[in-house]
């Protein structure tokens, strides 16, 4: 449609965004969990054509020790930053989860890292002493007063689940909490279970204080309350929740909508970033995507509201934040913030010949890679093999790219020689993925493995290559529901089709997407193989 853009803005497993806005440019924040680099940033200057300003978390040093990404446990990690600018400095604050093996309950290390170009480099992790919980925020007032918003376990809380978000002012010069703990806010309503994602606002002279609430699945939402002050305490509007996709049928086209970040526009105008899931793959009832949760963009108006009646808070008309004013959910077509700008796509189509001495930001690991994991020499990508296979907690010899569209074509061409196991995989966690490889058994075969959770591996296919002369090129083409799996022997002049499975057996189900990469391992065995790969393609549909 003419003068619109497509949902979501920044497709594939993106969740829990934060933004901010410098001059006339945009930077976008995202949750990365036990990926790495981590923290991607993204800069833009419509709203809707987004490119890569680089990592928060991009040296190996950075995730060594306070702030753990070597043997993290899937889903946790880095989880729910906030990105903010002040006075020639990018902060983000963000929370590193990290449970030892064979234990419930670990540790949430809340910290800041800054840098003076969004770019980077970035700093050490500046770890906030005392500050318990996670989703931290940080708010910067008109007085020069800086303060850490966080969440936590309230003493005495009215039900389970109940949590409670809390201020505390911080001194950043020492990167450390000063004063006294003042707590803000228990959510919005009963059984809004999970407050989370704080993130706190100053606009015509009142605070407000917006939140996600319900859990990150179908009962997400968006709530918001107000102060006169940055200490509380704060009272929440009448119609809460402003975002939700609870009171939509599981299989709208987008579900699971909140953890919100408001900004304002150059011009004036409102507008908030928010995640959700798509419903497109799976069964009727509640439909899910193999991307997970992705960022999504929504305008917002401001209007006065009467609070009279509520026993609790200040009397009087206030001003509220009304998400989608015409619709009141997550639209897939909006229009154009910029009417001039027109949506690319490009994030749809991504080419590496690596031809450079370093990754494309594109790239990312499950967990922080040893040092010799791969080598870049400007004329191909060079993947050790590793004694470790897909499996949780352990860092193996994989790299790749965010699935960004459920329909995609992901090609590879590779030369192996050796003993150990190499070719490309789509993975959806540690305990759920497809590798489609080259594998010697006394010769050559070529194999396809599915992981399902709570299944063993099953080899699929497991078929002779007695042409294979040390070269392959892989492709796999998602359509109608269904992967193919393809290879071709002869330079790409002829594809064989060899196994196909249902796209629905990758379901995201935490709180990361589907990865489509590159796969070297020796399977437990000591090994100086090495796979070669020469190029990459990656497209996907074009949204609708």
């Amino acid at each position: 449609m003419a003068g619109s853009f497509v949902n979501p803005i920044l497709p594939g497993g993106f969740p829990d965004p934060s933004i901010c806005r410098v001059g006339d440019t945009f930077y976008l924040c995202n949750s990365s969990f036990e990926y790495f680099p981590g923290l991607p940033i993204h800069e833009s200057k419509d709203l809707v054509n987004w490119t890569w300003a680089g990592h928060g978390l991009h040296r190996r040093d950075q995730v060594c020790g306070a702030v753990n990404l070597v043997d993290v446990k899937s889903d946790d990690g880095i989880q729910a930053p906030s990105i903010r600018y002040k006075d020639g400095t990018f902060y983000i604050i963000t929370t590193c989860v990290y449970r030892p093996p064979d234990v419930d309950e670990g540790t949430c290390t809340n910290f800041i890292i800054t840098a003076t170009d969004v770019k980077g480099p970035w700093s050490e992790p500046h770890v906030i002493e005392g500050a318990p919980g996670i989703d931290p925020d940080i708010f910067f007032d008109d007085d020069g007063k800086v303060w850490y918003v966080g969440t936590a376990a309230p003493d005495k809380p009215n039900f389970p689940g109940e949590g409670e978000v809390y201020t505390h002012e911080l001194d950043l010069k020492n990167w450390k909490l000063s004063g006294v703990r003042y707590p803000l806010w228990r959510g919005a309503i009963h059984g809004g279970v999970f407050v989370e994602g704080p993130h706190m606002y100053k606009h015509e002279g009142s605070y407000y204080l917006m939140a996600a609430e319900g859990g990150t699945g179908v009962n997400h939402s968006v709530v918001i309350a107000i102060s006169d002050k940055v200490t509380g305490p704060f009272f929440p509007n009448d119609r809460n929740p402003i975002l939700t996709s609870r009171h939509l049928s599981y299989d709208n086209w987008v579900h699971s909508t909140g953890h919100a970040d408001l900004f304002q526009f150059s011009d004036g105008r409102w507008y908030m970033v928010c995640l959700g899931i798509r419903a497109e793959e799976g069964e009727p009832g509640m439909k899910r995507s193999n991307m997970g949760r992705e960022t999504h963009l929504l305008p917002v108006t401001w209007e006065l509201e009467p609070m009279e009646w509520h026993s609790l808070g200040p009397a009087g008309k206030r001003l509220w934040p009304v998400c989608a004013p015409s619709t009141g959910r997550v639209d897939r077509t909006n229009a154009l913030p910029v009417p001039s700008a027109e949506q690319s796509q490009s994030h749809n189509v991504f080419k590496d010949s690596f031809d450079s001495t370093s990754l494309h930001p594109e790239w990312l690991f499950r967990r922080a890679p040893s040092d010799d994991t791969f080598t870049l020499d400007g004329k191909g990508l060079r993947l050790f093999a590793s004694p470790e296979v897909l499996k949780e907690r352990k860092a193996c010899s994989f790299l790749g790219i965010r699935q960004r569209q459920s329909d995609f074509e992901f090609e590879a061409k590779m030369s192996f020689e050796g003993d150990a196991e190499a070719g490309v995989a789509i993975v959806q966690k540690d305990e759920n993925y497809a590798s489609f490889t080259v594998a010697k058994e006394g010769s050559y075969k070529l194999r396809l493995a599915l992981k399902e959770k709570e299944k063993d591996e099953q080899v699929l296919l497991n078929k002779d290559l007695s042409e294979y002369k040390g070269s392959i090129m892989f492709k796999i083409v998602s359509s109608k529901h269904s992967y193919d799996f393809l290879y071709s022997l002869d330079e790409g002049k002829s594809y064989v089709s060899c196994a196909q499975t249902k796209a629905d057996l990758l379901l995201s189900l935490g709180y990361t997407g589907s990865c489509l990469g590159l796969y070297c391992t020796s399977r437990g065995k000591s090994s100086k193989d090495s796979a070669s790969y020469a190029w990459v393609r990656h497209a996907a549909a074009t949204q609708a």
